[in-house]
């Protein structure tokens, strides 16, 4: 999805121009006058990381969608599907990384419910090979900003798989067949692509 393996492709634009700037600005100008403009692309790298993760073989788990906190872990209706379901929620961390991770290997799928507050869905349905239903819902930004999906309906995706971004973090709602076993509690760090959330019972 994702080719860059370093700064996430929203970042490649902005990083481009701050530092093609801060070049021509030090070769016309001097150094001294050039280095706000340096730092600035600095900053621009640091908000735009993309780390590689190192994605657990195993089967049937659940990885974490993002980077951040386990913010509150509840059973409701899900909406999306129109089932009981384990809800997770990841609140992402403000400084931290902002691309979004598929949590399971499967199909993309588009929801056969949408609820009737939400205007625009960016509720994501992946469906494994060995039929468990997931929905992933990215909310919107810290600065209302809209999150960027990677992927269609109808395609496949990998676990850990880039799949989004959401420029300043928010939070991710994982709508988990019922009867999964959670093993992550309230209040826990995960890292997204490589921590495991849960694990999907066969049927």
């Amino acid at each position: 999805m994702n080719r860059y393996t370093v700064i996430a492709r929203e970042g490649v634009v902005p990083l481009f121009a701050v530092l093609f700037a801060a070049f021509m600005v030090w070769h016309f100008v001097n150094l001294q006058a050039s280095l706000i403009l340096w730092i600035l692309g600095v900053l621009v790298m640091f908000m735009f990381r993309d780390p590689e993760r190192d994605i657990p073989s195993v089967p049937l788990a659940v990885v974490s969608p993002a980077d951040g906190r386990i913010h509150s872990i509840s059973t409701v209706h899900d909406p999306y599907l129109d089932r009981q379901s384990q809800r997770v929620i990841v609140q992402m961390h403000p400084y931290g990384v902002f691309t979004t991770r598929s949590p399971i290997e499967g199909k993309v799928l588009e929801p056969s419910c949408l609820p009737d507050n939400v205007k625009t869905p960016h509720g994501v349905w992946l469906q494994s090979d060995e039929g468990d239903d997931i929905v992933m819902v990215m909310n919107k930004g810290r600065l209302y900003t809209e999150p960027r999906c990677y992927i269609r309906f109808g395609e496949r995706t990998g676990q850990g798989k880039r799949c989004g971004f959401i420029p300043f973090g928010s939070q991710i709602e994982i709508y988990l067949p019922e009867e999964s076993r959670l093993a992550v509690s309230v209040g826990d760090t995960v890292y997204g692509g490589s921590d495991i959330i849960a694990k999907l019972v066969p049927a």
